[in-house]
């Protein structure tokens, strides 16, 4: 197995990337590699060669935002089943640090410390693991990933059982 975290999107289309949780229309749904907010998720474009949303003909751009709104809904009631602090989802398409089409899904909390609650994620400091640690420790007795099977992560999610699939595929377990 190469190193999937080089070259991720490739890594998906061969069933390596072990962040995939679920393959949706012209995207994979990926656990974001960071959990200081639990439930951060990525949504991956399928082309490797696609570098911005616009770059997609209509109808597959359609097909990805389409793919957005499942993977947000489905965080989106996952993170509000597992935390009654959930406040809501902040979604992103950036592209700045990796060239390939990609979408953020943040889920934010009551519980984050003040100062950054109503800033974008990205505001958090460099170094939150070691300057946050309570934060930190929220996030991991909060939420614990584990590695999908192999069916779960070839599963389709669909709109009328997003959470199910979402729930299935991505297990929380509270502290």
């Amino acid at each position: 197995m190469s190193d999937w975290k080089q070259a991720r999107v490739d890594a998906a289309l061969r069933g390596e990337n072990l962040t995939v949780i679920a393959r949706l229309p012209e995207a994979f749904a990926a656990i974001g590699d960071v959990q200081w907010l639990p439930g951060y998720s990525v949504l991956l474009t399928d082309d490797p060669g696609t570098t911005a949303l616009s770059d997609l003909p209509r109808s597959r751009r359609l097909a990805y935002l389409e793919s957005v709104d499942r993977l947000s809904c489905a965080v989106e009631t996952a993170c509000r089943q597992a935390d009654s602090g959930f406040r809501r989802v902040n979604i992103e398409i950036l592209g700045n640090t990796d060239t390939f089409l990609h979408t953020h899904i943040w889920p934010r909390y009551e519980w984050e410390p003040e100062q950054y609650k109503r800033m974008p994620v990205w505001l958090y400091p460099a170094d939150r693991d070691a300057s946050l640690p309570g934060l930190l420790t929220r996030a991991t007795h909060l939420l614990v990933p584990s590695r999908p099977s192999s069916r779960a992560q070839n599963r389709e999610v669909s709109p009328g059982r997003r959470s199910i699939a979402f729930a299935a595929a991505f297990p929380f377990s509270a502290a």
